[in-house]
């Protein structure tokens, strides 16, 4: 990725972040401990005058290693 690339993704979460504090906080807290294979995320999704889509999935070892790897990838933007 290059530089210009990686600041206007910083640019960006940082947006992210002010936008959404709350949701920020709540990735941070989900975050603090190893998410373990077996684990259930759930997201409901409600746009406006529309009935609410829900789905989950239940987290196997190879998601386990994706987010491993997209963490130390952000760590590596800071």
């Amino acid at each position: 990725m290059n530089p210009t690339s990686i600041l206007k993704l910083m640019s960006a979460k940082a947006q992210f972040e002010r936008n959404h504090p709350k949701f920020m906080a709540f990735v941070k807290a989900i975050m603090s401990r190893p998410l373990e294979e077996g684990t259930v995320m759930e997201v409901t999704v409600t746009r406006p005058g529309e009935e609410p889509l829900t789905a989950n999935i239940r987290i196997q070892q190879s998601d386990l290693e994706l987010l491993a790897e997209l963490k130390e990838l952000g760590g590596e933007m800071r």
